[in-house]
């Protein structure tokens, strides 16, 4: 055992003494001990429950003969943190995240270990800190929101990007500070992370996708006992993993990442994904090139209609078969490779032997889909040379192809304020710079301006661009993630007001619209400007961070 380094033989009297001072016996301190990173907290509403999943968990565990270590870790809740100086930290903390993971697994050397996390960054962060591990370790999330109900009748579900939407109605005049209230206090009723295929969502969806999560981890809702079996299941499980010595890197295959890309753009995920994918990859040794995902997009349709671009929320999808009916429909049509090892202990294609379909308007089926397309594109260009990311499926058909002048901002609340004093005007391109991983610094998420933009009607007649990165819970032109960033002297520090930009999704295309000697001759005269912040771990992330398109991991 791993664990016998800091239990077993005489030398060894002094660690066991404190073992037991922490209330351990002898025969549990014989057994395999087994961490538990407990990201529970009062903060977000997705942990506020986590105790109780893992108290299933060590259930599980001491059942399957195991010793359960229970530790904890930090988490941020992005919609709190969302549109003030806290959303600089979302990002940056999933390096912290993976690094207290990797500290307490080492020096308390656990023989395996279950993580449970549930919310954007915190998800990622784990992943990552298992494939730097490499001992038996399974993903068991929280939980997915229930949604609410439109107050005052009827039966139309909500959830939170309702009310950042709502927000923007307000400042229109077409919605009441009363009616905006109602909606607030019905929005997120249940514990939970937020209720629709946001970036919490997708990356607890994309764990049973890449085989470290149970199938049911991304869709069974928070509030119901299925999961607490659930959790149950994964104690016992991670002691069978431990037994067959099945490790995440058995697991985190290049193939396996293919699978995970795959589902991704059936469900139509958030575009975070493709920064936490890149940087899982990397910690597992793994290269994602961005013209893969534009690959398996091409190839794969968006079979999941799901909130902020749909009509259905995560309770629909684990109602309809979850994503182990999405998979056999993509299994079935040669989409996804079968033999990849999972969690279960078993191979993809023997997970899914038996998986109905539920609901076809829920998931529909291949021949019958949302879009032909998946759910992202990366688009490249002489603005983005290394690429960004846009949620096609959730961008209006006639936003798809778009060409405007460019409204300029160095930050999101200066970008903001354009749009809620209606300053914007229809057939604009915002530009926002500077809120890339080192200018924001921490990429912070855009979700009150992209909400604005809906909320105010502006969705079908205006485009975002930016270095920084959005919710989930983005919907429209919103278009992310430019690389190189205007901080480290992208092509996006060049761009000048009025200046015209062309984006072609379908093409894959978004270009400055001026000359390159002009693009040179700005780019000449451009300085880097002074950090925003300057002092404690945002200046250190800032330092070290590499671009987006790398997945925003730290310098090697």
């Amino acid at each position: 055992m791993r664990s016998d380094t800091a239990k077993k033989g005489i030398a060894r009297a002094p660690h066991r003494s404190l073992m037991k001072a922490v209330g351990f016996t002898d025969e549990e301190i014989q057994r395999p001990l087994v961490g538990i990173a407990n990201s529970a907290n009062e903060l977000i509403p997705g942990h506020m429950h986590l105790d109780t999943i893992v108290k299933a968990v060590k259930a599980g565990i001491t059942m399957a003969g195991g010793t359960p270590m229970e530790f904890s870790t930090i988490g941020v809740c992005d919609g709190i943190a969302m549109n003030h100086k806290g959303m600089h930290y979302s990002l940056a903390s999933r390096e912290l995240i993976a690094d207290s993971i990797e500290v307490t697994a080492m020096a308390h050397p656990f023989d395996a270990i279950v993580m449970v996390p549930n919310c954007d960054k915190i998800v990622p962060g784990m992943i990552m800190a298992a494939a730097r591990l490499n001992i038996p370790a399974i993903i068991m999330s929280g939980g997915p929101m229930l949604p609410g109900i439109t107050p005052g009748g009827g039966s139309k579900k909500i959830d939170l990007i309702s009310v950042f939407e709502a927000v923007g109605a307000v400042n229109k005049g077409t919605m009441t500070e009363s009616e905006l209230t109602r909606i607030e206090d019905a929005a997120c009723p249940t514990c939970g992370s937020c209720a629709g295929m946001f970036t919490a969502n997708s990356m607890n969806c994309l764990t049973e996708a890449i085989g470290i999560g149970l199938p049911g981890n991304g869709t069974i809702p928070a509030p119901m006992s299925e999961r607490i079996r659930l959790a149950k299941q994964a104690g016992m499980r991670v002691m069978e993993l431990y037994n067959k010595d099945i490790t995440p890197l058995n697991i985190l295959t290049p193939e396996a990442f293919r699978n995970a890309l795959a589902v991704d753009m059936a469900l139509g995920c958030s575009t975070n994904t493709v920064l936490h994918l890149k940087a899982i990859a990397h910690e597992a040794g793994v290269d994602i090139d961005l013209d893969l995902i534009n690959e398996i997009s091409r190839k794969t349709p968006h079979l999941c209609s799901l909130s902020p671009g749909g009509k259905d929320h995560l309770v629909d999808l684990n109602r309809a078969g979850g994503i182990p009916a999405v998979m056999r429909q993509l299994l079935d049509a040669g989409l996804l490779n079968g033999e990849c090892l999972t969690v279960t202990g078993h191979r993809v294609k023997d997970n899914l032997a038996a998986t109905p379909v539920k609901d076809r308007e829920v998931i529909r089926p291949m021949d019958n889909p949302y879009h032909t397309q998946g759910g992202l594109a990366v688009l490249f260009g002489n603005i983005a040379p290394e690429g960004c990311v846009v949620k096609q499926s959730a961008v209006k058909p006639e936003m798809l192809q778009h060409q405007g002048p460019a409204r300029v901002f160095h930050s999101e609340e200066a970008a903001t304020e354009a749009i809620m004093s209606n300053s914007i005007q229809k057939g604009d391109v915002i530009v926002i710079l500077y809120e890339g991983p080192a200018g924001g610094p921490g990429m912070r998420e855009m979700l009150t301006p992209t909400s604005a933009i809906a909320g105010m009607g502006l969705d079908a007649q205006v485009a975002l661009i930016t270095d920084g990165r959005f919710s989930g819970g983005t919907k429209g032109a919103s278009i992310g993630h430019l690389s190189p960033e205007a901080m480290e002297g992208g092509t996006l520090a060049a761009v000048t007001e009025g200046d015209i930009i062309k984006i072609d999704i379908p093409a894959k295309q978004i270009d400055l619209m001026v000359d390159q000697a002009t693009i040179d001759q700005r780019l000449s005269a451009w300085k880097r400007p002074e950090p925003k912040i300057k002092t404690g771990y945002l200046a250190r992330y800032a330092r070290q961070v590499t671009s987006a398109g790398n997945g925003a991991v730290f310098k090697d």
